[in-house]
């Protein structure tokens, strides 16, 4: 990235690096460098966590009231991939990443899956920075709108966690029955629901699409529970 550009996103961010490499790492894809230092593949590692840390900590704040699945698939909504590229979009990201000149030739600098990818690098670079203030501050400008415009939860708990696990090329969630016991008047089923590279998890509820709906939740809660804990800054 041009001394131009970066000064120029520096500015559109308000934030000045005090290490100006950690910004062109984030805006670098990996199709420029395989190595996992010289590309935006941890930072977008990094920042996927820290961006979920701050929406749950802003969702607690805004909505009080809220139950936890009402929680987790707004949480969903604004972490993932789609809104992620949105801000990217808005920050003029595209411009500024770095790429083959084969992935340009493709469209790469308007393609949501690296747009998104480069925002989450962002904002880990923002954390490695300058801590979790940094970071904070610019999740707040560029996300409480969307935030407060969630007057409802978008999705169920199954449509939250299949929109997760698509967004991340896992495939759908897999359900099975693991249990069905009590009276047919008030059955309990214990349903278990697999992504490949997570553990399964389980729900239970008084017909199989509550105990879906537990058992997505709970793996919901499960994809999200990497979330680091805020700095005292």
């Amino acid at each position: 990235m041009s001394n131009t550009l970066l000064a120029q996103l520096q500015q559109r961010i308000g934030y000045q690096f005090k290490s100006p490499g950690l910004l062109c790492r984030a805006m670098t894809h990996s199709s420029v460098s395989s190595e996992s230092g010289r590309n935006n593949e941890r930072l977008e590692f990094l920042g996927d966590r820290v961006l979920a840390l701050l929406i749950a900590d802003l969702l607690l704040q805004h909505y009080p009231d809220a139950a936890e699945g009402d929680l987790a698939v707004r949480l969903n909504a604004l972490v993932r991939r789609e809104t992620c590229a949105a801000i990217a979009q808005e920050l003029d990201l595209g411009p500024c990443l770095s790429l083959l000149p084969a992935e340009i030739a493709a469209g790469g600098r308007e393609k949501p899956s690296i747009l998104g990818d480069a925002c989450e690098a962002l904002i880990g670079a923002l954390y490695q920075d300058g801590g979790m203030a940094a970071a904070r501050a610019f999740v707040e400008t560029y996300w409480t709108s969307r935030l407060a415009g969630l007057s409802a939860a978008p999705a169920d708990e199954k449509s939250a966690l299949q929109e997760w696990s698509q967004a991340r090329k896992l495939g759908t969630p897999a359900y099975s029955v693991i249990s069905r016991e009590g009276p047919d008047h008030a059955p309990q089923f214990v349903i278990e629901v697999s992504l490949p590279g997570h553990a399964p998890q389980r729900g239970t509820g008084a017909s199989k699409r509550d105990a879906e709906r537990a058992a997505a939740l709970a793996m919901l809660r499960k994809v999200h529970d990497g979330f680091m804990k805020p700095e005292n800054q």
